[in-house]
């Protein structure tokens, strides 16, 4: 018998002060039964850095040929496309052949083992972000998951602070490749 996924739902409040975007969000997610905590905060937080009406949750572990979050126009057309995790090259090249923009969240142990494999042939395609984050931080971030949550997240600087009122992760990400845009005269 096949595991089913584990529904999570997250309300969110988003602040972020580089993009001048602010706004909330009632939000599904529904956890893999191979996901971990770590891997659906991840998720959650990615959400969070390029928070967009349009965006959503795609079925990502479930589905091969779906990203994790994307964002598509009213065509259709892909416009931002999101996966987490250490994904296989090839995977992101297909990827940036069928959205204007690619963001890969890295997280995890051998992150720098992965990164060092995959550079010379990802720092090269076009439209890519690629976003490194600290195990520590994503570490901190999965003990913030919880069947309900009320999370705000605070972005200035770089900086992203996640609370949900008893407890705060602080993270850093970074930008292997490309960099995070800044929208002028957004106010969302």
């Amino acid at each position: 018998m096949a595991l089913k996924a584990t529904i999570f739902k997250a309300e969110i409040q988003v602040a972020d002060i580089d993009r001048g975007h602010y706004a909330d969000y009632a939000l599904t997610l529904a956890r893999h039964p191979s996901e971990t905590d770590e891997r659906m905060m991840v998720r959650l937080l990615a959400f969070a850095l390029f928070a967009d009406p349009m965006l959503g949750f795609g079925k990502g572990l479930c589905v091969d040929d779906e990203p994790d979050l994307w964002q598509k126009d009213l065509t259709g057309a892909i416009e931002r496309w999101i996966d987490v995790g250490q994904p296989d090259e090839k995977w992101v090249r297909k990827a940036c052949g069928r959205a204007r923009e690619v963001v890969v969240v890295a997280y995890g142990r051998a992150l720098e083992v992965w990164w060092n494999g995959v550079r010379g042939r990802l720092e090269r395609q076009p439209g890519l972000q690629l976003i490194a984050l600290d195990r520590d931080a994503s570490a901190e971030l999965a003990k913030l998951a919880e069947r309900t949550m009320r999370l705000q997240f605070s972005i200035q600087d770089g900086q992203v602070w996640v609370t949900n009122g008893r407890a705060t992760a602080s993270i850093e990400p970074r930008w292997l490749v490309g960099e995070r845009r800044r929208v002028e005269g957004s106010g969302d």
